[in-house]
């Protein structure tokens, strides 16, 4: 297995449905490895625009596209690997000191983050030459 293949993992999620629609459920250190201290969703993102493009020191996610699709191209210093997010039965779980950057958002693009910590701007890495040093 590849370094980065040990940073973060595609995750699949059971879908309960019915006649009525379909159900996901997340829960805590059941179908998510953490616990959720921090949930927030990206959508109306302008064409063209990339978010992300940082690391964090410690912060661990799981990332989901609830509606659209998006690209995630995700850097551990020594390899990359871009995923399509597209279905929301599926999500990527990304560990610290890995690079992101998220992009090709469909108009219609919900991703969701879950996050084990809360916002701590002193836990991001913004600047890519600084992220490298720290491996």
């Amino acid at each position: 297995m590849s370094k980065i293949n040990s940073l973060f993992q595609k995750m699949t999620f059971k879908i309960h449905g019915d006649e009525r629609g379909s159900l996901i459920s997340l829960e805590s250190l059941k179908n998510i490895p953490f616990d959720i201290k921090r949930i927030y969703y990206i959508f109306d993102t302008k064409p063209d625009v990339v978010r992300g493009l940082h690391a964090h020191k410690n912060l661990k996610q799981v990332l989901i596209c609830t509606s659209g699709s998006c690209k995630i191209r995700l850097d551990n210093g020594f390899e990359e690997n871009i995923f399509n997010l597209n279905n929301a039965s599926e999500g990527i779980l990304i560990e610290s000191l890995v690079w992101r950057e998220m992009y090709d958002f469909s108009p219609d693009c919900v991703l969701m983050v879950l996050a084990n910590e809360n916002y701590d701007e002193n836990d991001y890495i913004r600047d890519y030459k600084t992220f490298l040093s720290l491996l």
